[in-house]
């Protein structure tokens, strides 16, 4: 693929996307349950459940869209527009709907409808944006410095999200909800503006560009009907966990942002009703994660190129892992009223945190490169609509679970303490809640084999059949045949389209089980 020239400005504005996809998910993690819950007369139950609706329509949403964007460049629209950029243009007035959800005193309906109205703009911006990397490079490094540029601007806006409300909470008092309504306001305006950023300076991958494949898969769809289109809608969805990558991508995904919506659902209530201090110092210690995830982001990147995605992620799974049980030590030693240890903690824990966000949004930009060379197409779209959904659903059903439990252990809304019971359960789903999931995690990543390496041969491999329009087993080394085949999950004669994955080669046979190839040197299973 031949890439514009990409300067540092093509870097920030791409990341400043994010602004919207972090920073209103910290804002939303750390604070709206607790928002429902003190401000607007909601119980634990009445607000998890308002993270159940919206993930029942986000289940249909993501994946739509997902679906929409990869077969909009047919429409005058998408043609005119770009098929991934025209949805961010048309979200960038839809983003101020976020502070809706942020006024004080309404009822349950309100609450419930404003909720899922974001929802569906937040899914109908971030399903395009996270397709644009790998439709503008295919460079490994040139994407792990888009991913870079991407998670620290996203912890720029983690940053805000974690300081603005204990400001605006200190100036108008703590009493009033106006505070959370003014965060959220200065949210959607920066979201709008970078969004504009997002839309000037990337591009989408031309349409001379594309495979055989893609542009014989877009000609076929012009012919479907409504009940074809449902039906490939289900076969690409359900295809995209057939890809062993993916899987193996989803579960190291998961596994570290689970354990993080676990942690900051309930980690202000641990400020608050554990610790007995005021939420502005909730405010002041996810501040200093969020400064101590900015500096882990830049340094994950050259880890990243030089360790590989999965020890680099380990190393951060076990700091973030020590620091959440750190929480727990301090109170029961009776030393969590030293106000430096809780910095300290929180600082080691965004170190932890950012490197976890990193890994799995930079990896990412490469799934789609390992399912190209296994069907023969781009569906980056797809892809980041199964990513889109997972993540909303892990946060919302984090969240909903610890709300679910709190109000089980006898949490009561509004009130200035809680009984002992909460305060306990509030301490074990901080501390062995946060670690549990991070060790699915780690599990998970000690199977992940991408890396640059691995990557580079990969693409060799992948540029050769796009030239050709098929596998070519009598032009490939061993070695490099070992290493396309354990990404890829089949036998290389099965690949570019010689299997049933994907509804364009759904007709056509499985593929066989991947039998024991040349081992791997050193080099290429590293990481």
């Amino acid at each position: 693929m031949k890439t514009r020239k990409i300067g540092l400005a093509n870097y920030l504005a791409y990341g400043s996307g994010d602004f919207l996809g972090a920073g209103t998910t910290a804002l939303t993690a750390a604070w709206l349950l607790y928002f429902y819950t003190t401000f607007c007369g909601l119980s634990p139950i009445e607000a998890t459940f308002i993270f159940a609706a919206a993930r029942v329509l986000d289940a249909v949403v993501s994946p739509l869209m997902g679906f929409l964007t990869d077969n909009f460049g047919t429409t005058w629209l998408g043609k005119r527009f770009g098929r991934r950029k025209f949805f961010i243009l048309l979200g960038i007035p839809c983003v101020f709907s976020y502070s809706l959800m942020w006024v004080g005193d309404m009822g349950f309906w309100y609450y419930l409808l404003t909720y899922l109205v974001f929802d569906i703009v937040y899914t109908m911006i971030l399903v395009p944006y996270e397709t644009l990397v790998p439709e503008m490079t295919d460079d490994f490094k040139q994407k792990t410095k888009f991913s870079g540029a991407r998670i620290s601007m996203a912890q720029m806006s983690a940053i805000l999200a974690s300081f603005l409300p204990g400001v605006l909470l200190t100036h108008f008092g703590k009493e009033n909800a106006i505070s959370f309504f003014y965060a959220s306001l200065v949210f959607s305006v920066l979201c709008a503006i970078m969004l504009t950023l997002v839309w000037v300076f990337t591009w989408e991958r031309p349409r001379s560009e594309w495979t055989e494949a893609a542009l014989r898969a877009e000609e076929e769809k012009k012919s479907l009907t409504l009940t074809q289109s449902l039906k490939r809608l289900n076969v690409e969805l359900t295809s995209t966990l057939r890809i062993k990558i993916f899987r193996q991508h989803l579960g190291m995904y998961l596994g570290g942002y689970i354990a993080q919506d676990v942690f900051n659902a309930v980690f202000t209530y641990y400020v608050v009703f554990v610790l007995m201090q005021e939420a502005s110092m909730a405010s002041n210690l996810l501040g200093t994660m969020a400064i101590f995830q900015f500096i882990a982001v830049i340094a994950m990147i050259p880890l990243c190129i030089r360790f590989g995605p999965a020890p680099s992620y380990r190393m951060v799974v076990v700091l973030f892992g020590l620091s959440a049980l750190s929480y727990g030590a301090l109170y029961y030693a009776g030393m969590s009223d030293i106000y430096a240890l809780l910095l300290l903690i929180s600082a080691i824990a965004g170190l932890g945190r950012g490197g976890i966000n990193y890994v799995p949004w930079n990896t990412y930009t490469y799934i789609a490169d390992v399912d190209e060379v296994v069907t023969g197409q781009r569906r980056e779209g797809i892809f980041a609509g199964i990513m889109t959904l997972t993540r909303k659903a892990s946060q919302a059903g984090a969240v909903m679970l610890v709300g679910i439990v709190m109000q089980m252990s006898g949490f009561v809304s509004g009130a200035k303490t809680q009984p002992p019971e909460v305060s306990h359960t509030i301490m074990m789903i901080l501390c062995f809640g946060t670690v549990v999931v991070l060790c699915c995690g780690f599990l998970v990543s000690l199977r992940f084999k991408l890396n640059l390496q691995t990557h580079s041969v990969l693409r060799e491999e992948t540029a050769k059949m796009r030239e050709s329009g098929h596998a070519m087993p009598e032009s490939i080394t061993p070695e490099a045949r070992a290493t396309v085949e354990m990404l890829a999950g089949m036998p290389y004669e099965s690949l570019w389209g010689n299997n049933n994955i994907g509804y364009l080669n759904r007709n056509k046979p499985a593929a066989p089980p991947l039998k024991d190839s040349v081992s791997l040197s050193s080099t290429y299973n590293r990481g």
